[in-house]
């Protein structure tokens, strides 16, 4: 099954690839290996922002790793690069603002992992880091960066 219909079958639209705020790219291609820059979560057209631990929900916190996961995936799509090329997902990097007595931030990285696994099966399988922050860039809750492997084009 292509990727296009397994989103379909999810229900899942991919968002439009948003703009870099600052002096970098989104994604980087070198030796078939994409290098996506941290993506913030927006749901709905609004940026989450706060801290898990504070005045975020884990919930909410989960759903915006997941947001963050499909803003990944349509950086790649937005760079020419469709995701039927996806050979591995290789790494994803979790940035959860967090509470300082906030440890649960795996659970939260979840919603970007699941994200993955549900959309590229075995080959969203991915090692994967989970950090806990005191502030992220526009007060987001959360921030996913990713290294992909691709296959050739």
């Amino acid at each position: 099954m292509s990727i296009d219909a397994r989103l379909t079958r999810l229900g899942i639209v991919l968002p439009k690839a948003a703009a870099p705020v600052a002096s970098y790219v989104p994604v980087v291609v070198h030796d078939n290996i994409a290098y996506i820059s941290g993506q913030l979560p927006f749901i709905d057209g609004n940026l989450v922002t706060g801290k898990l631990g504070e005045n975020v929900s884990m919930e909410r916190g989960t759903d915006a790793a997941r947001a963050c996961g499909m803003m990944i995936l349509a950086q790649l799509v937005g760079s020419g690069i469709p995701l039927d090329r996806v050979a591995q997902l290789i790494k994803l990097g979790a940035f959860i603002c967090s509470a300082d007595d906030f440890a649960d931030q795996p659970k939260v990285a979840n919603g970007a992992s699941q994200l993955m696994f549900d959309i590229f099966g075995e080959k969203g399988r991915h090692a994967r880091s989970a950090v806990g922050v005191p502030v992220l860039p526009l007060h987001a809750a959360v921030e996913v960066d990713a290294i992909i492997a691709l296959d050739p084009a």
